[in-house]
């Protein structure tokens, strides 16, 4: 963790680290006038919990700091340790939850102001060179206010986009990222990593992230199962017709859905024998 001054960069940063309602998900968001923020400031793992490094952030405090979690260390233990022993810790500010719920924020001393955090059950607010103290308090009163069992990522975006809307990182904005990980929740089930987007280099990159959060939601997201249309009668006929008219001809109505949905990056919102309203729309307004 401790390192000579030259391993540290600046990166200005507002930030929000969260473990969800459902006690299994946990989540960062963050965004900056600093290139790609996201590759830097955000970790988080479920069988650990989640960290945001910041100011001047040492990057191994991000491993360091979740492989303390997953060992049972609370998070505010976690980042009093990394902290005790690093000479440069007047100048990072990091943020952590844990297993538990349990959360914790640090801000150094040297930070650039405004600086400083909140936190509360499951979450952590921080940031540093932001415009006023409002940045972190809109963004703590709209993640209380966020129904609890709404999408975790919808949360911490709102909580972001409210910190933006309060002035943010006072030099400007440039990128954004949302991570978000939940046991067997990336695609196709094969990871924990459910949402990972990030908006690099922009001139508004909040409201470019929530365009990729929609995005992310109609290819990646499951389709309700009380909504699902059965592939038969006139609905057949005319996915069927449909389908062909896009070169999809095989006998098979299921199985020449999944080819074009496939193409499309529907997949993920197959279910045999039914076909979801969405993706019907998108089949619809293609022929249109």
């Amino acid at each position: 963790m401790v390192g000579p001054a030259d391993r540290t960069l600046p990166c200005m940063t507002f930030s929000i680290v969260t473990k969800d309602a459902d006690g299994q998900s946990y989540g960062v968001a963050v965004a900056s006038k600093f290139l790609a923020v996201g590759a830097v400031v955000p970790a988080a793992a479920v069988d650990a919990g989640a960290l945001a490094a910041q100011a001047m952030p040492d990057l191994s405090d991000r491993a360091e700091g979740l492989a303390a979690l997953a060992a049972g260390r609370s998070a505010q233990d976690t980042l009093d340790a990394l902290m005790a022993e690093d000479d440069q810790r007047a100048h990072r500010q990091l943020g952590a939850v844990d297993l538990t719920g349990g959360s914790g924020t640090y801000t150094g001393a040297e930070c650039i102001s405004w600086a400083g955090g909140s936190s509360g059950p499951g979450y952590a607010i921080q940031g540093n060179c932001l415009a006023g103290a409002e940045v972190v308090a809109s963004m703590e009163r709209e993640w209380l206010q966020s129904p609890a069992d709404s999408p975790l990522a919808r949360r911490l975006l709102r909580a972001l986009a409210a910190g933006d809307e309060a002035g943010g990182d006072k030099r400007g904005r440039q990128s954004a990222a949302l991570l978000v990980v939940s046991p067997g929740g990336g695609y196709g089930g094969t990871s924990d990593v459910a949402v990972d987007l990030r908006v690099d280099d922009h001139p508004d990159p909040v409201p470019e992230l929530a365009r990729l959060l929609d995005l992310h939601e109609l290819y990646f997201g499951k389709p309700d199962p009380q909504s699902l249309q059965p592939l038969e009668g006139d609905l057949a006929t005319e996915v069927r017709q449909l389908l062909g008219e896009r070169g999809y001809t095989g006998a098979d109505l299921d199985q020449a859905l999944l080819e074009w949905m496939g193409v499309e990056n529907y997949e993920e919102r197959h279910v045999a024998g039914s076909i979801d309203p969405l993706v019907l729309e998108k089949l619809r307004a293609g022929a249109a």
